[in-house]
Formats: C-alpha cells, sequence, structure tokens
C-alpha cells in the first residue's frame, strides 16, 4: 500500500514538476499574432474636403481629452478623476486586494501567537471503581486551580510550492484590480466627455431652432400683412402658423435633453443632479477634432487597453491557482511547538519547575478524500482554459471596436461635409424663394418648403457635427485611452503584467487575432 501510494506520488511529480519545487503550470502571457495596422478605409469611400486624418504611427493616448482644446471639458475630466463614486469603488477593491495579498503572503510565514488560561477543574467523585477519591497527603486532590500561559508556533514548510502559488493569484487579483480601475478611469473619461459633447451639440441645435422660429415668425407676419392687404389667403397664414407651431413643439425636447445631459454630467463627477446647471447652461462650441490624430499601432491597443490586461491577469491568477490545487495533492510538512510556564498555583509559577514546551515535526498526508483533490485540479484547469478563451474574446472584441470606431469617423466626416453642401444650397434656395413671393411670382408653399428643407438640414448638420467629435470618443475609448501610468496605483514587479509575446500553459498556444 505504501508503495503504491509513493508511485502515485511519483506519478503526480512528473506531471506537475518535481519534488521540492513548484507543481503546477508556470504562467507565460499569451501569444498574439499578426495584427492589422489600423489603415484600411471603409469600402468604396473616399476623404472629400478638409477631415481628420488618422496615423497609425503616432498614438495621442495620455489625455486626449485635450486635444479637443476645450477649457472646461479638461476641467471636467480632471474633477471626475478626484469624485467620481465608480472610481472610488475602482480604488476600495484594489486596497481589499492589496490587503488580501497582505494576508496569504502571511501563511507563509511562522505563525506565533500567546495564550494566557486559568481553569478550576474538579474530578468526579465516582470516576472510579476504587469508589470515591479522597483528599490528604496520600490522595489525589479532588479540587484545583491550573494557570497556563506560553507561546505557541507553527510554520508549514512550503515543500511543493502551493503557498507561493497561492501569493501569485493573490498578486495576480490585484493586477486585475489596478486593471480594472484603469478601466473605470477610462470609461469615466469618455463618458464625461461624451455627454459634455451632448449637451454642446444640444445648445447648438437648440440656437438653431430659436433662429428658425424667428424667421419663421417674420414670415408669419409677412404673410398676415399681406392677408390684410388682400394679397395672401388664410391658407398660407394657416400654414406659416402651423410651421412656426411644429418649430416650437421641438424646442421642449431639445431642452429636456440638455438638463437630463447636465445632470449626468454633474453625477458623473460625484455631485447631486442640479449642481453643474449654472455652469454648463451657458451655450458653448462643439469641442472640433483635431487635424491629425494618432492611433498607434494594434500591439499598442494589447498594451493599453485596460480590460485586455484584466484579462491576462485572470489568467495568470487562475494559473496560479491550477497550481495550488495540484499542490495539495502532496504531503504537507509542518513544525509545530509551544513553550511556556504551568502551575496550580501563582507561588510557584515561574520556578524553573513550571516549565513546559514540546516541538517537533508534523505530516499531513492525503489518502482517501473520494476524489474532491484531483476533481479539484479538473476544476481549476477548465476554469484557466475559461480565462484563455476570454482573454482571446477580449481581444477580438477590442480590434473590432476598434475597427468599428475608426469607420464610424471617418464616414461621418464624410456625412458632415455633404450636410455642409445641403445646408449652403437650402439657404440660397430658401432666399430665392422668400424673394420670388415677395414679388408675387410663387406661392407661399414654395417658401415653406424651402424653410423646412433648411431648417432639417442645419438640424442633421448640427447632430453629424457632435457625432463627429462623439465618434472621436468612442474611438479613444476603444483604444484605451485615458489613463497615465505615473498617475496608477504603485506596481511592483510582481503585479506588472508581463510583455504579451507568448504563451505556455500545459502547452503552446496561438492567438491569431487578424481580422
Amino acid at each position: 500500500m505504501k508503495r503504491k501510494y509513493v508511485m502515485m506520488l511519483m506519478a503526480a511529480a512528473g506531471v506537475f514538476g518535481p519534488l521540492g519545487c513548484k507543481v503546477g503550470p508556470d504562467y507565460v502571457p499569451p501569444e498574439v499574432g499578426p495584427l492589422s495596422k489600423f489603415e484600411r478605409r471603409p469600402p468604396d469611400t473616399a476623404s472629400i474636403g478638409s477631415t481628420s486624418t488618422l496615423d497609425p504611427n503616432v498614438s495621442q493616448m495620455t489625455q486626449w481629452w485635450t486635444t479637443l482644446q476645450d477649457p472646461l471639458l479638461n476641467d471636467l475630466v480632471r474633477r471626475a478623476a478626484a469624485s467620481n463614486i465608480d472610481l472610488k469603488i475602482a480604488e476600495s477593491r484594489l486596497r481589499e486586494a492589496r490587503a488580501r495579498l497582505t494576508m496569504v503572503s502571511g501563511n507563509r510565514a511562522p505563525q506565533v501567537g500567546f495564550t494566557s488560561e486559568y481553569s478550576r477543574e474538579q474530578i468526579s467523585h465516582t470516576a472510579y471503581p476504587t469508589g470515591p477519591l479522597a483528599g490528604g497527603e496520600s490522595g489525589i486532590p479532588l479540587r484545583w486551580n491550573l494557570y497556563d500561559f506560553g507561546f505557541d508556533a507553527s510554520w508549514e514548510l512550503d515543500v511543493f510550492g502551493g503557498l507561493k502559488r497561492s501569493v501569485e493569484a493573490a498578486q495576480a487579483d490585484m493586477g486585475a484590480m489596478i486593471e480594472d480601475r484603469r478601466d473605470v478611469l477610462v470609461s469615466t473619461a469618455a463618458e464625461i466627455a461624451r455627454n459634455y459633447v451632448e449637451l454642446r451639440g444640444l445648445q447648438h441645435e437648440y440656437q438653431i431652432a430659436q433662429r428658425n422660429l424667428a424667421v419663421q415668425q417674420q414670415t408669419l407676419e409677412l404673410i398676415m400683412d399681406q392677408k390684410n392687404k388682400g394679397t395672401a389667403t388664410q391658407l398660407d397664414v394657416d400654414r406659416a402658423a402651423a410651421q412656426v407651431s411644429a418649430t416650437k413643439a421641438e424646442m421642449p425636447t431639445l431642452q429636456e435633453r440638455q438638463w437630463q445631459s447636465m445632470h449626468r454630467l454633474a453625477v458623473l463627477l460625484g455631485a447631486g443632479p442640479e449642481d453643474l446647471v449654472e455652469e454648463l447652461s451657458t451655450a458653448a462650441p462643439i469641442p472640433v477634432p483635431p487635424q491629425h490624430i494618432g492611433i498607434g499601432l494594434p500591439s499598442d491597443l494589447l498594451r493599453r487597453r485596460p480590460d485586455i490586461r484584466r484579462a491576462e491577469r485572470q489568467l495568470a491568477a487562475s494559473t496560479a491557482r491550477l497550481g495550488v490545487a495540484a499542490a495539495d495533492l502532496f504531503p504537507r510538512f509542518s513544525l509545530t511547538g509551544s513553550a511556556g510556564l504551568q502551575s496550580s498555583n501563582t507561588n510557584n509559577l515561574l520556578e524553573g519547575d513550571s516549565n513546559r514546551y514540546f516541538f517537533g515535526p508534523s505530516l499531513n498526508l492525503p489518502i482517501f478524500n473520494g476524489g474532491q483533490l484531483h476533481a479539484m485540479v479538473k476544476v481549476r484547469t477548465e476554469q484557466q482554459e475559461q480565462c484563455l478563451m476570454q482573454y482571446q474574446q477580449t481581444v477580438l472584441t477590442a480590434l473590432r471596436e476598434v475597427e468599428d470606431a475608426i469607420v464610424a469617423f471617418r464616414l461621418e466626416q464624410q456625412r458632415r461635409q455633404f450636410l455642409q453642401e445641403t445646408v449652403s444650397s437650402n439657404q440660397e434656395a430658401e432666399e430665392l424663394a422668400q424673394q420670388l413671393y415677395r414679388n408675387g411670382l410663387t406661392d407661399y408653399l414654395t417658401v415653406l418648403d424651402a424653410q423646412r428643407s433648411l431648417y432639417k438640414s442645419q438640424e442633421m448638420l448640427a447632430v453629424s457635427e457632435k457625432k463627429v467629435t462623439i465618434n472621436l470618443i468612442v474611438l479613444y475609448k476603444a483604444l484605451g485611452g485615458g489613463w497615465e501610468p505615473e498617475s496608477a496605483p504603485v506596481e511592483t514587479p510582481e503585479t506588472m503584467p508581463p510583455a504579451m509575446v507568448s504563451h505556455s500553459v500545459s502547452q503552446k498556444t496561438v492567438l491569431d487575432v487578424t481580422p
């Protein structure tokens, strides 16, 4: 039986590592295959006019919002980094992970404790077949006090590296929490910028509605005057009045959405919903993207995106936990001991005869546990495989988001150019229709159609200008921009994600993420 068990341990050592070393697989980061350079244009499109260009050879990820050159936006992002509630929660989780790392690391050190006890004891009068015990010089006392205090110590020898694997897992967990904080920081900066641009766009749309309303009201007054002179009909008046009412009906919705944007910005800053109304209610221009935008290479994306870095750290933690489960298949060796003073009274408690101690090694050998330990190894193996697949999926999703954002940004710029041309043509048409109507060369329906077309194209252009900047924000978020290494929590070499160049767990795994 003993021989069979020893052979089983030796076979396990051949799988998990030599005795006296760490068992389980050593972690090596995943390998990433060839990637595109983010240089392709959308199909069947061509740049027209003056648009922002994307440069894959340059990266502008650090504080990308400053490229929009809006001081108030810069200030809002700065304030959100200090007061956002989600960010504070992420920082609290990071501190929790650090505390857990300290707890796990402490298991590798000797454990020493001080104990102090007092008890009053009595022997049963009828506990022995010879009858009740009697006190006296030759008898055993029926009652006595017991004073005991001393130090207890234990130290588990990490022969098979299970404790060290636990520390590696906790370090990787802390690294994942660091990346989780960065992910929240990226999302917060993007949401601040997105809602700010949305607000400025809505304010611009509201101004357009006000200008069109003023023109429509002037037209209504002109038609009413012409009706009084007999040169216009009641139908013309009704149509002009309906156009004025329709424009007025759209304005409350624009105001509502402005209030909602300001409320969202305030909450993102950890403030009450109405705390930023006074600061943001004054209209300002929509931030304009710079002419040249550096987006970097796909390799930069993998090194920078917090969700990819977090998935890599989670894979490292899962690999280490597989080593912990493997170490549980092997014996545990410990050194235990205790030393102190023990006496039945306090008069001789400090004398040499009151000393007591014991120490020695202990062995805990798993023999039969219903297959639980082997099942746990299988559980950890599958969890590791799941983490690897999750990492692969995260990389592919990141690449898709970047490609989608690039296409959306480029195409929206083209749409904006066409809408600018449309607005210019509609302005000329509206002016010509007004002139012809005043000279009696056309009916009011022509003027009404021209005004509707102009207002609609102006509204669409305002939305497109807003969307161009929002698409740029989405692109920066997809690229993982918005966090700075010098402002992040300090990382140790153990918690820094390794260079993502190769992967080997139990076998070589190659991930090809070429779109």
